[in-house]
């Protein structure tokens, strides 16, 4: 996988899909805040971070002041990159490199301008050629793999994000894959369609398999899309585990909390001998391991952790 030049230098070190299936969730509270003290290892500043949650006046102006100066930096990269990818409209392959160069600066950016500590783990498993998957609980997270994803990675949204302005057009140009949502039949058909695609043009796939966002920080249910692709690509799996975001930018708020964040790539999970009628045991497998690696307050509730979407 190319991963050369400018994108190489901005990952150093080392998209929310958009596929919102409907798999209903219990309702379940939310997890008490707690303090959480971990190694720093994005920003320079201090080798240790105490997280301390402070809803002051001058925090959450802070907070709101760094939303906005995301939102205009996002704005600015994205319009210069969408030129980009006009002049790159002959050459598909280009412009999915092109997508993931934008990715890795505007990506970077944004955690820097949001100011969270980031520690990263196993990134001797970041750069292979795989079906890279995440779970999902805050927008942060979106940030962190358009930072993160290897050059040459495609991802997978609902068909409506092109109405997005401009990162909407953007992402189609960029040759990521749209999925309609509201037909489980016709879903299923494109993720075979973007398999096929996946091997034919050497390309890796980045999936959030809960399908959705937790609303608590806690993992949900996976939906089988991630399986289904591995089966038709035979690519490997290789999990990302985001501990942390939860906190740091909670559900309903615009207010971005001093939270440590950690990102942890698991080792490479070999899908060349799956078989179809394991495809239930396949997704307990993998999400066992979220689960042994996620901190308490995002392990999911026993009732959760049993439960299986059967939505694709």
């Amino acid at each position: 996988m190319d991963n050369t030049g400018g994108a190489s230098f901005m990952r150093n070190r080392r998209f929310e899909s958009f596929l919102d299936t409907s798999c209903e969730q219990p309702n379940v509270k939310e997890p008490p805040r707690v303090s959480v003290k971990q190694e720093a290892g994005f920003r320079p500043k201090a080798e240790t971070d105490q997280y301390v949650d402070d809803d002051g006046f001058i925090s959450v102006l802070i907070s709101y002041v760094r939303i906005v100066t995301c939102f205009v930096t996002m704005m600015v990269t994205t319009f210069v990159w969408a030129i980009v990818m006009l002049l790159l409209l002959p050459w598909p392959y280009q412009r999915i490199r092109q997508g993931n160069i934008y990715g890795h600066v505007t990506g970077r950016l944004l955690m820097w301008i949001l100011g969270n500590p980031v520690k990263i783990e196993g990134t001797e498993f970041a750069d292979k050629r795989a079906i890279y998957i995440s779970n999902h609980a805050s927008p942060i997270d979106i940030f962190l793999l358009m930072w993160l994803t290897p050059t040459g990675t495609v991802g997978i949204a609902k068909k409506e994000i092109i109405w997005y302005p401009l990162f909407g057009q953007l992402y189609v140009l960029a040759k990521h894959i749209r999925i309609d949502r509201s037909n489980p039949s016709a879903a299923i058909q494109s993720l075979k369609e973007a398999a096929h695609a996946i091997v034919k043009d050497n390309l890796s796939l980045i999936i959030f398999p809960e399908g959705t966002r937790s609303q608590n920080g806690r993992l949900l249910p996976f939906k089988k899309g991630f399986v289904h692709m591995a089966l038709q690509s035979r690519l490997p799996i290789v999990p990302i585990v985001l501990s942390g975001t939860h906190r740091a930018w909670r559900k309903g708020s615009l207010h971005i909390r001093p939270a440590p964040i950690t990102v942890k790539y698991l080792p490479p999970i070999s899908t060349s001998d799956w078989t179809a009628d394991k495809l239930d045991d396949y997704i307990k497998m993998v999400h066992d391991m979220y689960v042994k690696n996620l901190p308490e307050p995002q392990k999911p509730y026993a009732s959760d952790s049993t439960r299986t979407c059967s939505n694709s």
